[in-house]
């Protein structure tokens, strides 16, 4: 089984989820820019994290022989704190560099005015830099939420091809894939969706334009729950290519042309990390004292 996690928050993990996402399949990684639960307060925060992503964690990943890239954008949790906005400005130069392969996560989480403004924008970014977008839907008043984004998607000009909206459920799969965008599943331990509700839903729904991811971060998640999907799935009498389609071609076709898929030079599987460095830091911990 070949897995590329399209919405994980590695940043928030361990090593040694590196290891067990590589020994479960996983090959490649897309990490959206998040909110970090702690309030930032300015954008030399934003600057420091969105660096890290392009820089430190792709190292970080290469180093477990996964490929890792990275969506850049503000986050709706952060859109309301005035102390944030002045990253919009940034961002832009963030587009253009190698591993960024979507604008995101952008989208609603009490669908206030200032939401609205931020999600505009940056819609309007992805359409400049022709990259796609990732949209998170809110976690209250989802279906509301759902389809007040694909209006704002709709105005902003953006074909529904290149652009995918995350979170979703049985309320909401309908609305998205009747619009034509993508559709993203988040399959957690206890909320969201799980793995026999992800089945049932492409049973109805069908293969194509699905994403399942496992939105791994610092809360209460599991980063193998794209590979415990993809179990489910063949117990439930779906074939490999299925999940194949589902779990690497899928992901694939969407990010496009800027994922880097290629086996990481120099890696084996089951050796310490070579020991290099990332601007003086590395994976390694001093000789055991």
């Amino acid at each position: 089984m070949r897995i590329l996690d399209p919405h994980i928050h590695m940043t928030s993990r361990t090593t040694d989820d590196y290891e067990a996402l590589y020994a479960a399949g996983v090959r490649a990684v897309v990490e959206p820019a998040f909110w970090l639960g702690q309030p930032r307060t300015s954008v030399g925060s934003f600057v420091d994290y969105f660096d890290a992503l392009i820089g430190w964690e792709r190292f970080r990943a290469a180093q477990f022989g996964i490929r890792h890239h990275a969506t850049i954008g503000l986050n709706p949790k952060e859109a309301n704190d005035p102390r944030c906005r002045e990253v919009l400005e940034v961002i832009p130069r963030y587009l253009t560099k190698e591993g960024v392969v979507a604008v995101g996560e952008l989208g609603y989480d009490a669908m206030t005015p200032q939401e609205d403004q931020v999600f505009a924008a940056q819609l309007a970014m992805a359409l400049d830099a022709d990259l796609p977008a990732l949209v998170h839907t809110p976690h209250r008043d989802k279906l509301a939420g759902t389809r007040r984004t694909l209006d704002v998607v709709r105005e902003a000009g953006l074909t529904p091809d290149r652009v995918l909206v995350d979170h979703l459920n049985e309320t909401t799969v309908g609305l998205v894939r009747d619009a034509g965008a993508w559709a993203g599943f988040s399959i957690y331990p206890d909320t969201k969706m799980d793995e026999v509700r992800m089945v049932a839903i492409l049973r109805e729904y069908g293969l194509d334009r699905m994403i399942v991811n496992s939105a791994a971060d610092w809360g209460r998640s599991d980063p193998l729950k794209t590979w415990r999907t993809g179990v489910t799935m063949l117990e439930a009498g779906f074939t490999e290519d299925e999940v194949d389609q589902v779990l690497w071609r899928n992901p694939v076709e969407f990010f496009g042309a800027n994922l880097i898929l290629d086996p990481v030079p120099g890696f084996i599987a089951g050796q310490a990390p070579a020991p290099a460095e990332f601007a003086g830091s590395s994976v390694l911990r001093g000789v055991r004292a």
